[in-house]
């Protein structure tokens, strides 16, 4: 069985979703107005409860089936392509406050200077500018909500995000073994970012691609027909 997202045919819904998307992808680097993707995945937290064998030449290390569940975690990713800078930040919880903590530390630490982050996130209930407004008093959600431009993907269309590609990369090279807690879940994420190879994502795909290839996610309208 392959798992994959379909996306629905002839919905404007969708297509108009994806059309926004990837013009924000073509537009020119601008430090002041810079395209950063976020997103989050969860991580169950796994500890061993009988002591590894160590790897030898020759050996791959060996682990005992048994262990102990030890909660899960949550980490939210945002990265900008046209840079390839990622920044991964571990939290025990998924809630809208604890996305809105996120947010304001891209505004205010990460991207002090921009006058607007174009943020480009998928359609989770807490990616929303309400989100402030769960966490900060009005005036402060206020100032926050207008350092953001929000760009959704469109349902079934996770593929859009490059801040999703980065994290199945990240699960592939770090998540991929039993961590037992977010100190050392931490821990792997820092020394991840310090030692990925990152590069700037060039996004070919465009509109004009689109409205072609997937000709078939476009609504039929009035005056034309399709064979």
């Amino acid at each position: 069985m392959k798992r994959f997202c379909i996306p629905p045919e002839h919905s404007g819904a969708f297509v108009h979703a994806m059309e926004d998307v990837v013009d924000v992808y073509h537009l020119p680097y601008d430090p002041l107005r810079p395209v950063v993707c976020f997103d989050e995945t969860s991580k169950q937290l796994v500890e061993h409860t009988r002591e590894s064998i160590a790897a030898r030449p020759g050996t791959l290390c060996r682990v005992d089936d048994e262990y102990k569940r030890c909660g899960t975690a949550n980490i939210f990713l945002a990265v900008e392509p046209l840079v390839g800078d990622v920044l991964l930040e571990a939290t025990e919880r998924r809630t809208a406050v604890d996305c809105a903590a996120f947010l304001k530390y891209l505004a205010d630490e990460v991207y002090p200077a921009a006058a607007k982050i174009l943020l480009v996130c998928d359609n989770l209930n807490i990616h929303t500018a309400a989100c402030f407004y769960d966490a900060y008093p009005a005036q402060e959600a206020r100032r926050l909500t207008n350092r953001f431009e929000m760009h959704h993907t469109p349902k079934h269309g996770s593929w859009l995000n490059v801040a999703e590609c980065q994290l199945s990369v990240l699960a592939r090279q770090c998540l991929d073994q039993r961590i037992g807690s977010i100190d050392e879940l931490e821990q792997l994420l820092a020394a991840w970012g310090r030692n990925r190879k990152g590069a700037p994502v060039r996004w070919q795909f465009t509109t004009a691609d689109a409205r072609i290839k997937l000709r078939r996610l476009y609504p039929i309208t009035s005056n034309e027909t399709r064979h």
